[in-house]
């Protein structure tokens, strides 16, 4: 069953989204080449604390580290540990908290310097069918039409998405129903209603679709050695526009 928030349960969601948006603003201005990731996951740990809250993965079935940290080919699921940046590397951050119960989940891909031509266009294209899929995320619409358009947009421009790891309902849970996957087809799966909490989650593949999970047993790497971006809203169901509940102060989109 897919969890329908009330306007008090809402409310108590736009506080939790926002304290996630704000760290991962922090965390975006801290990052430098020459950075280990451990210290990216430090640093997230006391951004969490200094909000009253606490972070949603650590301890997850469990996940070692206070976010997800993840370089170039790793897709998603990177722990911090001793890898340090490089100028033209690509860093995912996923970020997410629990506050008062109530958890808010986002993701951002940043470039460090200028990275390749065809990388550049791997991030800025994520981050826009990011953006561009979000107005379909209202009452009527199923969650196939959200898959779908991820799709397509991402083999349009010869991409490839990550099919294993998926979006997914969050609240008082990290993982609630339903499943949102970046494939699938338009008017099929559950239909949205408002109080719905969804955290949507393209994940696109420069090369081929393939991935594989590392020994660590948690950071998925693409099977090609190629790069991969990853954006992330939670957003809400309303009657009317879709409300993001992440939205941040910055954004890759010009």
């Amino acid at each position: 069953m897919i969890p329908i928030k009330n306007e008090r349960e809402i409310e108590a969601m736009r506080k939790a989204c926002r304290v996630a948006a704000e760290v991962l603003d922090k965390l975006e201005n801290l990052v430098t080449p020459g950075m280990a990731t451990r210290d990216i996951d430090e640093a997230c740990a006391d951004f969490i604390a200094e909000a009253g809250a606490k972070s949603a993965f650590l301890g997850y079935r469990k996940f070692p580290g206070n976010l997800c940290v993840s370089v170039n080919e790793e897709v998603v699921h990177g722990i911090g540990g001793d890898r340090r940046l490089a100028y033209g590397d690509i860093l995912k951050l996923d970020v997410g908290i629990v506050k008062d119960g109530w958890i808010g989940d986002n993701a951002t891909t940043i470039r460090l310097g200028v990275v390749p031509p065809a990388v550049d266009g791997l991030v800025e294209h994520t981050a826009r069918i990011l953006h561009d899929v979000i107005p379909h995320v209202r009452p009527g619409k199923r969650v196939g039409d959200i898959s779908a358009f991820i799709e397509q947009a991402a083999l349009a421009h010869g991409y490839s998405v990550v099919r294993e790891f998926v979006g997914h309902g969050v609240g008082r849970k990290l993982h609630e129903e339903p499943q949102i996957p970046n494939y699938g087809k338009p008017g099929r799966g559950p239909k949205l209603k408002p109080g719905m909490t969804l955290a949507i989650e393209p994940m696109i593949n420069l090369g081929a679709s393939a991935v594989r999970v590392l020994e660590d047993k948690w950071t998925v790497v693409t099977a090609d050695g190629l790069p991969s971006a990853h954006f992330e809203h939670t957003v809400l169901v309303t009657k009317d526009q879709p409300e993001v509940l992440t939205w941040r102060k910055k954004t890759l989109l010009k």
